[in-house]
């Protein structure tokens, strides 16, 4: 099915987010939830005072297609202030989580959006390698890992494509930009488009 944007809302999406609804609503009754199935919610949503910031599945293109590149990301704050965060890569049989002991690869490949236009692509800094995935998660645990030397969306991205992975990187103490400002972990609206850079310091 397609939304408003032309992007894919699979039953995987809607399931997913229905069986983390119904884990919430059982095991923690105090936490409100973001997501990107769930629009209409947000906003009072992001005035709890205990949050999770759910993107039930992120690269739904991939996942659509055949493509094991598509992951889940969640993201707590309490007080907003960052609790912890994940980034699950099923198909890959990769996660990633608060807490986690990361072992580091040194890269010269620069993951990019897949939503940069050909323009974009051309004006691109030279001295990398660039790959284009479709799948945020897949790119954040890559560069937190340091398969990637960067990562990067000029365009824009919501709150639940990248907040756990900002998150991680910082955790990690990776460079974060977010709108072209240093980021520190502060909760970000889910009405609005942040543009980003994650990069190995």
């Amino acid at each position: 099915m397609l939304k408003e944007d032309n992007s894919y809302v699979s039953k995987g999406d809607l399931l997913c987010e229905s069986l983390i609804k119904d884990c919430i609503r059982t095991e923690f009754p105090g936490y409100a939830l973001i997501s990107e199935e769930s629009p209409e919610d947000n906003m009072k949503a992001f005035e709890a005072d205990k949050i999770i910031i759910l993107d039930p599945i992120d690269g739904t293109e991939n996942f659509v297609s055949g493509l094991k590149e598509w992951g889940v990301a969640v993201c707590v704050y309490e007080h907003g202030k960052h609790v912890e965060s994940m980034l699950a890569l099923p198909e890959l049989d990769l996660y990633m989580k608060t807490g986690d002991q990361v072992p580091r690869f040194e890269s010269r490949i620069a993951g990019i959006s897949s939503s940069l236009t050909k323009e974009d692509i051309l004006k691109l800094e030279d001295g990398f390698e660039y790959r284009i995935i479709g799948c945020c998660v897949y790119n954040m645990y890559n560069v937190v890992s340091g398969a990637f030397y960067s990562f990067e969306n000029p365009k824009g991205a919501k709150v639940w494509d990248i907040i756990p992975g900002l998150n991680l990187a910082l955790e990690h103490h990776l460079k974060v930009t977010v709108n072209n400002k240093s980021y520190h972990g502060e909760l970000l609206r889910p009405d609005q488009k942040y543009i980003f850079r994650v990069e190995q310091n």
